[in-house]
């Protein structure tokens, strides 16, 4: 389980100062996809970038696991696997290579990151990529060997930045289906979005972000229901739309 407990994070421009994330909480559940909606620039990659401990909070507080992620963030990451929104694998790698070395930088034996390669190849279909020098991978190639490499150690917390970017509609469902097991095996799922279609399509709760503060939260069935809408992407609309946000 994954906690967000009032977060903040500002940061100083040449304009003034932007408010990133502006005292944001939500729950992230077992066994539960919770998706991060909202419109670009509206906060969501610095609330991920704060979950997994690459930015610290200036007020609030993340925990995962009810480990304080400010306070021990090593023990967080072993329990965290993370695809963050620049993939950065490895280009003179091959996609095995580059999944084993983040295997060895978590300590796993070697006949365990082998086996655990072969299970993440299977459940992602990379059989035909598995041996192949990542350099000149299509954006789909490169995403899953990326969700491999953060899967290797096979945590229960997973966060994901925008999964789907750029991915063709056959990869995009092969995604869908991949981010369902992960439920399936009792994870904890988080993923962002701005895309209404996949946060529908896969999501327990859904968490809107807007201008750094959540605006909603709750099942899609509990944001049409307080917002009056029927339709769950107008019910997006008036959320953003409202000042004062709505809540379930």
């Amino acid at each position: 389980m994954i906690l967000a407990s009032d977060l903040h994070k500002s940061f100083k421009t040449k304009t003034g100062t932007v408010h990133a994330a502006d005292g944001v909480s939500f729950e992230a559940r077992d066994g539960e996809i919770t998706g991060l909606l909202g419109p670009n620039g509206a906060g969501k990659t610095t609330v991920l970038r704060m979950l997994y401990t690459l930015m610290k909070p200036d007020r609030g507080h993340v925990l995962v696991d009810d480990i304080d992620a400010a306070r021990d963030p090593i023990p967080v990451r072993r329990i965290l696997g993370v695809l963050p929104d620049a993939r950065g694998i490895y280009k003179r790698l091959t996609a095995r290579e580059n999944i084993a070395y983040f295997g060895r930088l978590h300590e796993m034996a070697p006949d365990l990151i082998g086996r655990r390669i072969e299970a993440l190849s299977q459940a992602l279909d990379m059989g035909d990529i598995l041996d192949r020098q990542t350099e000149g991978f299509s954006q789909g190639q490169r995403t899953k060997t990326a969700i491999a490499r953060a899967l290797v150690h096979d945590p229960k917390n997973v966060i994901l930045d925008e999964p789907t970017n750029g991915l063709d509609v056959m990869t995009t469902r092969a995604m869908r289906r991949f981010l369902q097991r992960l439920r399936g095996e009792g994870r904890c799922v988080i993923f962002s979005s701005h895309i209404m279609q996949e946060v529908a399509a896969l999501c327990d709760r859904i968490v809107i972000i807007a201008k750094g503060r959540v605006v909603a939260a709750g099942t899609p069935d509990e944001l049409r229901a307080i917002t009056g809408e029927t339709n769950l992407e107008d019910a997006f609309v008036k959320a953003i739309g409202s000042e004062e946000g709505l809540h379930a």
